[in-house]
């Protein structure tokens, strides 16, 4: 059964073809006022009722397409009773349905940007969609609405898509391979701030030994300010395929350095304890929570090895602390006589050689 015999199915519509479809055209309208006053009353008063503004937005925006949707279906309902010439009622059909889909996706694309907008400032509960990826969600989101958008149009028009698809697919080929050190930077910039390895204002270590604090996160590379103030531009992805020790990273930002000193055999080992430990009073950001402490470590080639372990409030204090540390420890050490060895060689001749007879 065709659209023709179910609307001639329909009791109460006039026989006359203009009649009947003035009637639909007229129905049609109807209902789209009805739908406008709902949106209007009826989904703004519920929208009000949340938190937030996202609804309101969103139905603000849907509210025109509803109602021209409805407009437009009138009138492709309206021509069929009026048994229009093939291609003129091709022709209707394939204008109301292109301004349909022209509404809806301009449409979708709004409330897609109002969307992102509302996720990105929910950075707790929604890690890949931040300010700074929202330009590229963006990007995303505007190419499959068009991209669907157009394919529709070509559907309602009867255009075959087959050797555009194929095209297509060999330029976005030839594209990927072109552009793949940049797809890969991309994709690794999206996966890095949804996994959040590190976030700005991170410590971070690299696999080469790069060492600095995270000054920005983009989509493309990672920007780490050293220690001596020269700003490092790394492509997210040798970060992203690469080790990375976040010294920021764990329950909190305070970290653990280390002073590593040997004193020589024969030396007290519970007074060396004792003048490492008299070393952390009173340095400069240190915390008293961990407490400080002293390891013996291992019995050296020259000497007894031992370690001391402080903790600091920020890894930015690490190496100004074991400075003053080394200074404390060396200074102690010479005021309580307890000798920091180095490596010694003795050279035992065993013969020396003879003179000659002659000599």
């Amino acid at each position: 059964m065709d659209m023709h015999q179910l609307l001639a199915r329909i009791p109460y519509l006039p026989r006359e073809p203009i009649e009947r479809a003035a009637v639909i055209l007229l129905l049609a309208v109807v209902i789209a006022f009805v739908a406008r006053f709902a949106f209007r009353h009826l989904v703004h008063r519920l929208a009000r009722t949340t938190d937030t503004d996202v609804d309101d937005r969103i139905a603000a925006i849907l509210k025109g397409p509803v109602f021209w949707s409805l407009v437009f279906g009138g009138v492709w309902l309206a021509e069929i009773p009026l048994g229009l010439h093939e291609t003129l009622d091709r022709g209707i059909k394939g204008v109301m349905l292109t301004l349909i889909i022209v509404m809806w996706s301009v449409a979708l694309l709004r409330s897609s940007k109002v969307i992102l907008e509302a996720l990105s400032r929910n950075v707790d509960r929604f890690q890949l969609i931040q300010p700074k990826t929202v330009p590229l969600l963006d990007m995303v989101a505007k190419f499959l609405i068009t991209g669907a958008g157009i394919y529709l149009i070509c559907v309602a028009w009867g255009i075959p898509l087959t050797s555009w698809l194929a095209s297509a697919g060999i330029i976005g080929i030839a594209i990927g391979f072109a552009a793949k050190d940049t797809l890969a930077n991309l994709f690794s910039g999206v996966f890095i701030l949804a996994d959040a390895p590190y976030k700005v204002g991170d410590f971070v270590v690299l696999d080469g030994g790069l060492r600095g604090e995270v000054q920005e996160i983009g989509i493309r590379s990672t920007r780490i300010l050293t220690r001596d103030d020269v700003e490092v531009t790394v492509p997210n992805a040798v970060i992203g395929n690469g080790r990375i020790v976040n010294e920021t990273g764990g329950p909190y930002d305070k970290m653990r350095v280390r002073v590593k000193v040997a004193v020589a055999y024969g030396s007290d080992v519970d007074q060396v304890r004792e003048v490492l430990m008299s070393c952390t009073e009173g340095a400069p950001w240190l915390v008293s929570d961990p407490t400080p402490r002293v390891r013996f470590r291992t019995f050296g080639d020259s000497g007894l090895d031992f370690e001391l372990l402080a903790w600091i409030e920020k890894p930015l204090y690490r190496g100004r602390v074991i400075d003053d540390l080394n200074g404390r420890v060396y200074k102690a050490f010479t005021a309580a006589g307890i000798e920091i060895p180095y490596p010694k060689q003795d050279v035992y001749v065993k013969e020396l050689p003879r003179r000659d007879a002659d000599g």
